[in-house]
This record gives C-alpha cells, sequence and structure tokens, in this order.
C-alpha cells in the first residue's frame, strides 16, 4: 500500500490537539506531581508525569489507539499486526478490544514474562501473540512479513505521524497541568515516538523549553545518529532496558527530534538500576527501566538544572518483580559495591580461613562462592562474590589479597568473563 500525503506530513500541533481529543474517553490523565525528595536533592523543581499509572501501565496506548481508530474499516478487514519489545504491544492490544478489531503482535523472545501476560489480559480473543527473536528489530522482520503475507495493516510502534501525535498528548496535559514556566522536559529514547511528538508540541507552544533525549547507554541509536546526521543501525544493543532498546530509530522521527530535541544523553544501565530502587523504596513508584531512565539522567544535568523546572516522563511501570535480583546486581555493580574475583587459594592448610579472617574487611561479605573445578577443588580456583559496604572499601580488599598472597583477577572489569560467569 502506498503512503498518503497525510502519511507523509510533519506532525502538526493540530494533529496531536486532534488526538487529544479522540483519546480524552478512552485513557487516563496522568497525575503531573511534584517530588519534594528529587526537588531537593536537585536543587530544583522537578515535576513527575506518571505514565506508569496509565491504563496500560505506559504511554504507548496514546500512539496506538489514535492510529488504529482513524483507519477504516476496509482497511482492517484483514486485522491488524504490530512488532513491540512489550508496551507498544499492550497499548495495541488494549486497543484491538476496544474496536473489536484482530491483531497479531510480534515480540521478542527475550520479552518479559509479565508483558506478555499483560497483551494477553488487555487482547483477549482479538490478539495472537507470537515471540520472535532476541530483539525488537527481529520481531519488527517477522511482523513486516506477516503484513505482506496477510494483507494486514501495520502499527508502527514509533515511525508514524499518527503514533507520534497521539504520543504527543502527554505535552498537553503537561501543559494544562502545571503553573509554572517548564526549563526542561526529559523523556526517554526507544524509537523517539514519544520525544518527537511531545518535542512537537512543546516546540511551538513552548519554545524555550528544553527537550532532553535520554538513551540507555548499551543502546545508543539516537545519539549516534545525531552524530553522523543520519539514522544509523547499531551492530549490537544491551537488551537490558527493554523498553529502549532498539537498533534504530525512526526516519521520522529523527527527522523531527533534529528540531525539537536540545540533546541526548546516554545513562548507564545500572545507573538506571539504582534509580528503579530508590523511587520504589523512597517513593513506592514501581517504574520498568525505560520508565526510569528520566530520572536516571538527573544526576548527569545536576548544574544546569538547578534552580530550574524540570519535568520527568516516568515511561512506564511494567516492571516484572522477577527481574528485581538482576536490578538489585546491576546496581550495586554500578555503584562499586559488588565485586567478582576468581580467587586462587594458597595451597596451604587454613588459607580459607585466612582469607575470611584476615582478607575480608569487617563489613565485607561474601555472597557467592563456588569453585570453578567441581572435581578438584584443592587446587582449584574459586568465583568469590563480595559485597562491600561502601565503594571506597575497595583498594584496600585488594591491597589485602596482595599482601597474604591470594592472587585474583577482576571479573568486573573483563566482560567476556563477566558474561560467562555472573
Amino acid at each position: 500500500m502506498k503512503q498518503t500525503i497525510d502519511e507523509l506530513h510533519d506532525v502538526t500541533v493540530e494533529d496531536i490537539l486532534k488526538a487529544h481529543h479522540l483519546l480524552k474517553d478512552v485513557i487516563t490523565h496522568t497525575p503531573l506531581q511534584k517530588n519534594e525528595q528529587l526537588s531537593e536533592k536537585y536543587e530544583c523543581n522537578v515535576y513527575l508525569k506518571r505514565e506508569d499509572l496509565q491504563v496500560v501501565r505506559s504511554f504507548k496506548i496514546r500512539g496506538a489507539f489514535n492510529k488504529i481508530k482513524q483507519l477504516e474499516t476496509v482497511q482492517t478487514k484483514n486485522g491488524i499486526v504490530c512488532a513491540s519489545a512489550g508496551n507498544h504491544a499492550q497499548g495495541v492490544a488494549y486497543s484491538c478490544k476496544q474496536l473489536k478489531i484482530h491483531g497479531k503482535i510480534f515480540m521478542p523472545s527475550t520479552t518479559p514474562r509479565q508483558k506478555v501476560s499483560q497483551v494477553e489480559l488487555f487482547g483477549k480473543e482479538y490478539v495472537e501473540i507470537i515471540l520472535s527473536g532476541d530483539t525488537f528489530d527481529d520481531a519488527y522482520q517477522r511482523a513486516m512479513q506477516c503484513k505482506e503475507e496477510e494483507q494486514r495493516i501495520f502499527i508502527h510502534p514509533f515511525d508514524d505521524v499518527d503514533v507520534i501525535a497521539g504520543q504527543g498528548t502527554v505535552a498537553v496535559e503537561i501543559l494544562n497541568d502545571i503553573d509554572v514556566q517548564v526549563d526542561y522536559v526529559l523523556a526517554s529514547v526507544g524509537g523517539g515516538g514519544l520525544i518527537s511528538g511531545v518535542g512537537t508540541y512543546f516546540h511551538a507552544i513552548s519554545p524555550s523549553t528544553k527537550m532532553i533525549g535520554i538513551e540507555p547507554e548499551g543502546a545508543p541509536a539516537l545519539y549516534n545518529s545525531r552524530a553522523q546526521d543520519e539514522v544509523i543501525t547499531l551492530d549490537k544493543i544491551d537488551k537490558f532496558v527493554d523498553g529502549a532498546a532498539v537498533k534504530k530509530v525512526g526516519e521520522k522521527t529523527f527527522e523531527i527530534c533534529k528540531d525539537v530535541v536540545e540533546e541526548v544523553l546516554l545513562v548507564p544501565e545500572g545507573k538506571i538500576c539504582t534509580t528503579i530502587l530508590d523511587l520504589y523504596n523512597e517513593n513506592a513508584i514501581v517504574a520498568e527501566p525505560a520508565g526510569a531512565m528520566s530520572i536516571a539522567a538527573l544526576d548527569f544535568m545536576r548544574d544546569k538544572i538547578k534552580g530550574k523546572n524540570v519535568v520527568c516522563i516516568v515511561s512506564g511501570g511494567n516492571n516484572d518483580i522477577g527481574r528485581m535480583q538482576e536490578i538489585k546486581e546491576r546496581s550495586m555493580i554500578y555503584e562499586g559495591i559488588q565485586h567478582y574475583f576468581i580467587v586462587n587459594f594458597p595451597q596451604r592448610a587454613g588459607a580459607l580461613r585466612e582469607f575470611l579472617d584476615e582478607v575480608l574487611g569487617p563489613n565485607d561479605d561474601i555472597n557467592r562462592f563456588e569453585y570453578t573445578k567441581k572435581n578438584n577443588k584443592d587446587k582449584g580456583p574459586a568465583l568469590v562474590g563480595i559485597e562491600l559496604k561502601q565503594r571506597e572499601d575497595y583498594h584496600s580488599l585488594l591491597q589485602r589479597m596482595k599482601k597474604k598472597g591470594f592472587y585474583y583477577t577482576e571479573v568486573n572489569k573483563d566482560s567476556n568473563l563477566f558474561h560467562l560467569l555472573i
């Protein structure tokens, strides 16, 4: 099917306002909350746009419903199809059930089970879920194949003007709800749909507001594309931030971002994990990795935002509790309090007891210990995980190991060894 002129034009404020009117009885007008704790920490006014409280626990319902609702009946007689890492799938599934349209939804096989279950819950009998490949890009290729073979309409997760306009309604609500001038808006970036829509509206209505895109360090698709002034495809990505881990941003979203995005920041996955835990422990907010990115970025903007009014879009809250152990571990490693070593114990009696008594500090704790040679424990090195009370204790731990003759390899500093063993 050839693209129409409407599909090729840039997203306008009028498109976003039309979407806002169309969605007002379908979605939740999510709260904009000033967070006193974050405001005090960063010496500014931090407001959280709580899209984690959306009807499908992410902003994706906005773009999906806006797109599907505008399709004519003849276009949907064979159904629709989409590819998603999770949140777009939920938005499409919800829309399919509401509008009674059949949808095929392709998701990476690595998608957290919680998100797959939510898609099933929202779509019921109107959706069929196919898990395919390891990344969004793999699922996307299968979905495009299905589109051609079954003549279904493809609902793009980000690179579509109606989808972008729907995501832009987040900005309408922010400006309707806030009573101060917004200096910065921080938004997570996967394919670029959210920041393109929000940025378009702010650029027109509040041009002094600076849009800051936040990407995970392991998937810098927009960051690298901006550096080369063209859309590039990443060779590999870290899939941990599943809601934002894409190898390639959209063509449309890239062009829009060139006009409306001030800066793109990369945030380490470990820092995102620390933020997830802090949000839960200190604010009772359940944020998924992509949803926590905007808040994680505040540390890297501390000087710029001092005294300013900052809006962080908490883009989603679909976090699988089964991932919490991994999240905690990544956080501890990033914060410098969790370390792994391959330790070669001296071949003398009482070496292990000496390690415990004279190498470990009084506040250190061994939280993993296993011999690497199961059939020769007396002579085989051991994998030792050590949790420190504070990161400053690390160098003194190394000094004590050297002094006592415990030869070691730092697993944290060898990425291949780390992924193999940990």
